[in-house]
C-alpha cells in the first residue's frame, strides 16, 4: 500500500514521504484496511520492528487533523520520554506533544494544549483520578505493550484505566499494540477491535539453540570459534566479528556486570584505535555521573566496547549505555530482562545467557516463553542488518531439545487478568466511587463488568471480592452508604487523589495515632511498613544486625511483633532495614557507603527515596487531615527529597546547591540564605566555582560587588557542578 493513497491529510503524507516512507508493511497496510484511518478500535499483535508504531501514528494524526486529542500509555518512564522524542518530529507540521510522568497528585491541566499527550499507565490513572477536564476530550487512546495486562504489578491499573477511558470517552477509538499475545482474539474480543496478527519483519528473525560449537537453527547450522571457555564471549565476538552487535540476558544484576567483564578484554582487542578513543571519552562522561564502585566498574568496560544495563544503575547511566548503544560504539550490552520490555535497543544478536530466574517459592524456574520471544525480537536492526539471531545457550543434547520445544517452536502463553485480588481492586474501587464512575455495589459490579478480567471469567466471580473492597472501604472511613448510594469521605477523595493503596492510609493513619513519640525513625517505618513502599530483601547475614537495631531502638516503633513468628518477624526487619537505608541517606552517607552496606544500585537508593519523598508527602496531608501531629512528616519529606540533615534544609531549598555543596558551605559557617547573600563572590566562589557562584547570587537578587569576568571554573571545582532543580544525580552530591 503506498503512502500517498491514504486518507490522510496531505502535509502528514508529505511528512512521511520526505523522511523515506513511501511503502506500509503488510502489518501497516491491513490495519489500514480493517479501519485503522476509520475510527475502528485495532489490536496490533505483530513482531518488535514490524511497524507498531507507525500504525498508533497514522491513527492519531488522522484524529488530530478532526480536531481530536491523544493519549499514548506506556509502562515505562524510560519509554514514555522515548516515545516522546520519537513524537516530537511532528512538531514540523503543527502537532503539539506534552508528555506526563511525574507527581500523582497533580492535575497537569497544562497539558491540555497538546495533541498528543505520552503518560506511564499510572500518570494516566491519576489524572482520571484527579479529574483532569481534558481526560475527557481524548480522541483516540494508544496502549503500547498491552500484554502487560498480564503484570501482577502494572496489570490491574492498566485493566481499570483502560475500562474508564473507554466509559468517559464511549466514541474514542483504541489502538492496542504488542509483539507477544498467547490469546490475541481473546484481548481484541474485550476492546471490541479489530485484530492484525502477523509474524511478517523487516528483517529475518533465525532462531535457534547453540550446543557443541554450533548454533543449531531449524534449517541450518552455523559454527562459531571456540575462542573463550565461555560460549556466550565466543558468540559475541563472532557477532562483532561481522560488524554486529548484541544484547546478552542474564539472570540477575551480578551476572550482568559480571560477563560485561569478562568479555571487555576479548571485545577491546578487536576494535579499532579510533572506536577505542571515542570510548574513553564515553566512560569519563559515566565517572562524572557518580563515584560508586559500581559507576567505576561500567566505565571500565564501556573502555572495552562492553557494557551492563539493569536498574541499580542510575538514570544518567542507562542512558549514556542505551545512547551509545544505538550508535554502534558500544558493542555489545549486558542486561536483565527489563531491557526487553519495549525500549528501542534492536542488536544483530540476542544472546540468552541463562533462561532461568529466581522464584523465591521455587527456585531457579524457566522463564515464560513471553519473555523469551520479547527478548529475541530485538533481534535485527532495522536498515543495519540483514537478518537477526536469538539465540539460547544448551550444554547437553537433552537440554538442547527441551529448549527447542519450550521456546524455538511454543506459542506465548496467554495473557490473564491480574485484576481478581483484593489487594489488586482496593485502590480501583476507591477511585471509581471517588470519580462517580460507580455510586452503588451494583453500579461498581457492572463497572467491573467492563474489565478484562469480568471479560475472561464473567462479571459474578469478581462480586466476593468487590464486596471485600467495599466492607474494607467502610471499615476506615473511607467511603459511605446512606442506603441509597455510597460515595467517598473526605479521607477518601485524598487517599484517592494521593494515588495511594487505602491500606497504605489506614497504616499510616493507625500508626500516626498509636505512636507515643514520633522520631525519624518513628516516621521512617511507618511509610516503610505500607504495601506501597518497595521493601528490600533481609539477607541472612543481616538478620543479626538488624535485629539487635530493633531491640536497642524498640521504643521508636509503633509496634514490635512477636520475634517467634518467624515469618513476620522477618518481614518487619525487612521493612525497617528498608527505613534504615531512606535514614542513612538523610543522614548525608555517600552513595558508595549505602550501595555496599545495603547491597543495592544507585538506581535502587534514587527509587526508594523517591516512593518515601511520596508516602511521607502522603503522611503529611493525611496527618493534617485527621489532626495529627505533621511536623515530623513535613521535614522528613524535604530532607528525603534533598538527602540531607536537617540543619541543611535552608540551603538545599537554593538552586544550583545540593547536598555536597550544602555541607561545604554550612561547614565554612555560611548557613542560611541570609549569610548567603552577605558573602562575597569571591568567597562564596571557593565552594561553589564561580559560575554557580554567581548563579546564585543572581537568583538571590544580589548584585555581586566583585564583577570580574566569569572564568572557567577549576578543576576541583567542576567536579561537583551541579544540576539546577536539586535532582538526585551525583553532579549535586
Amino acid at each position: 500500500m503506498e503512502t500517498g493513497k491514504l486518507e490522510l491529510p496531505e502535509y502528514v503524507i508529505q511528512f512521511y514521504l520526505d523522511t523515506g516512507i513511501e511503502k506500509l508493511y503488510p502489518p501497516q497496510a491491513e490495519a489500514v484496511e480493517k479501519g485503522l484511518l476509520d475510527n475502528k478500535n485495532l489490536l496490533a499483535a505483530i513482531p518488535t520492528a514490524s511497524g507498531k508504531t507507525l500504525i498508533s501514528e497514522l491513527a492519531m494524526l488522522k484524529s488530530i487533523s478532526n480536531g481530536g486529542k491523544c493519549l499514548y500509555i506506556v509502562p515505562l518512564r524510560a519509554l514514555a520520554s522515548e516515545k516522546f522524542e520519537r513524537f516530537k518530529q511532528f512538531s514540523s507540521i503543527g502537532v503539539n506533544i506534552g508528555i506526563s510522568t511525574g507527581d500523582f497528585d497533580s492535575t497537569d491541566e497544562w497539558l491540555g494544549s497538546n495533541d498528543i499527550i505520552v503518560a506511564t499507565s499510572e500518570k494516566a490513572d491519576s489524572l482520571l483520578r484527579n479529574e483532569t477536564s481534558w481526560m475527557k476530550d481524548i480522541t483516540t487512546i494508544v496502549v503500547d505493550e498491552i500484554h502487560l495486562l498480564d503484570s501482577a504489578d502494572r496489570g490491574p491499573t492498566l485493566e481499570i484505566t483502560i475500562a474508564k477511558l473507554l466509559r468517559l470517552n464511549p466514541n474514542s477509538q483504541i489502538i492496542g499494540l504488542s509483539a507477544t499475545i498467547g490469546n490475541a482474539e481473546e484481548i481484541a474480543g474485550w476492546l471490541d477491535a479489530e485484530l492484525v496478527q502477523s509474524q511478517w519483519r523487516p528483517i529475518e528473525l533465525y532462531e535457534g539453540v547453540f550446543l557443541e560449537d554450533n548454533i543449531n537453527f531449524k534449517q541450518s547450522q552455523k559454527p562459531i570459534k571456540n575462542i573463550v571457555k565461555d560460549t556466550a564471549v565466543n558468540l559475541v565476538l563472532d557477532t562483532i566479528d561481522e560488524n554486529g552487535q548484541c544484547l546478552v540476558f542474564e539472570s540477575s544484576r551480578r551476572n550482568c556486570a559480571g560477563f560485561a567483564k569478562k568479555a571487555k578484554s576479548k571485545v577491546g582487542k578487536s576494535l579499532d584505535k579510533g572506536l577505542l578513543a571515542e570510548l574513553n571519552n564515553i566512560a569519563e562522561e559515566v565517572l562524572e555521573t557518580s563515584d560508586t564502585e559500581t559507576t567505576k566498574e561500567l566505565a571500565s568496560c564501556i573502555k572495552r566496547g562492553t557494557a551492563f544495563h539493569h536498574a541499580g544503575l542510575n538514570s544518567a547511566q542507562r542512558k549514556i549505555v542505551e545512547d551509545n548503544f544505538r550508535n554502534n560504539k558500544i558493542k555489545v550490552i549486558s542486561s536483565t530482562p527489563t531491557l526487553a520490555a519495549g525500549l528501542n535497543l534492536p542488536a544483530r544478536r540476542v544472546i540468552v545467557r541463562n533462561y532461568k530466574r529466581y522464584d523465591p517459592n521455587f527456585g531457579m524456574q524457566p522463564i515464560p516463553v513471553l519473555d523469551y520471544k520479547q527478548m529475541a525480537g530485538r533481534a535485527g536492526r532495522p536498515s543495519l542488518d540483514p537478518y537477526g539471531e536469538s539465540v539460547l545457550i544448551s550444554h547437553t543434547y537433552n537440554e538442547f531439545t527441551d529448549l527447542l520445544d519450550r521456546y524455538i517452536d511454543a506459542e506465548p502463553e496467554d495473557i490473564l487478568s491480574k485484576l481478581g485480588t483484593e489487594n489488586a481492586l482496593r485502590t480501583h474501587v476507591l477511585s471509581t466511587i471517588v470519580n462517580g464512575f460507580a455510586t452503588t455495589r451494583q453500579g461498581m459490579v457492572d463497572f467491573m463488568g467492563s474489565s478484562f478480567f469480568a471479560y475472561q471469567q464473567q462479571k459474578w466471580s469478581l462480586i466476593d471480592v468487590v464486596d471485600d473492597c467495599i466492607e474494607f472501604l467502610q471499615d476506615n472511613e473511607m467511603i459511605k452508604d446512606d442506603g441509597e448510594r455510597l460515595y467517598a469521605t473526605r479521607l477518601g477523595q485524598v487517599i484517592s487523589t494521593l494515588y495511594i493503596d487505602p491500606l497504605s492510609g489506614a497504616i499510616i493513619i493507625d500508626k500516626l495515632k498509636k505512636a507515643d513519640k514520633v522520631t525519624d525513625m518513628t516516621m521512617l517505618h511507618i511509610i516503610c511498613s505500607t504495601p506501597d513502599m518497595r521493601q528490600l530483601y533481609l539477607r541472612s547475614k543481616e538478620y543479626e544486625k538488624i535485629n539487635e537495631y530493633v531491640m536497642t531502638h524498640s521504643d521508636e516503633f509503633v509496634e514490635v511483633p512477636n520475634p517467634f513468628k518467624s515469618i513476620e518477624y522477618e518481614w518487619f526487619l525487612g521493612e525497617v532495614k528498608t527505613a534504615l537505608l531512606i535514614n542513612e541517606w538523610i543522614d548525608e552517607k555517600t552513595l558508595d557507603d549505602i550501595t555496599a552496606e545495603f547491597g543495592v544500585g544507585e538506581g535502587d537508593i534514587n527509587a526508594l527515596s523517591d516512593i518515601s519523598e511520596w508516602l511521607m508527602h502522603s503522611a503529611v496531608n493525611l496527618a493534617n487531615l485527621t489532626d495529627l501531629d505533621a511536623d515530623k512528616a513535613q521535614e522528613l519529606e524535604k530532607r528525603i527529597h534533598h538527602g540531607v540533615n536537617k540543619d541543611l534544609i535552608q540551603l538545599v531549598s537554593i538552586s544550583n546547591i545540593g547536598r555536597v555543596r550544602a555541607r561545604k558551605l554550612y561547614e565554612a559557617g555560611i548557613q542560611s540564605v541570609s549569610d548567603i547573600k552577605n558573602t562575597k563572590l569571591h568567597i562564596l566562589s571557593n565552594y561553589l566555582g564561580r559560575k554557580t557562584a554567581y548563579k546564585v547570587l543572581e537568583q538571590l537578587g544580589v548584585e555581586p560587588e566583585d564583577n570580574q569576568q566569569i572564568d572557567e571554573e577549576p578543576e576541583s571545582i567542576k567536579s561537583y557542578s551541579g544540576n539546577d532543580q536539586g535532582q538526585k544525580t551525583f553532579n549535586d552530591f
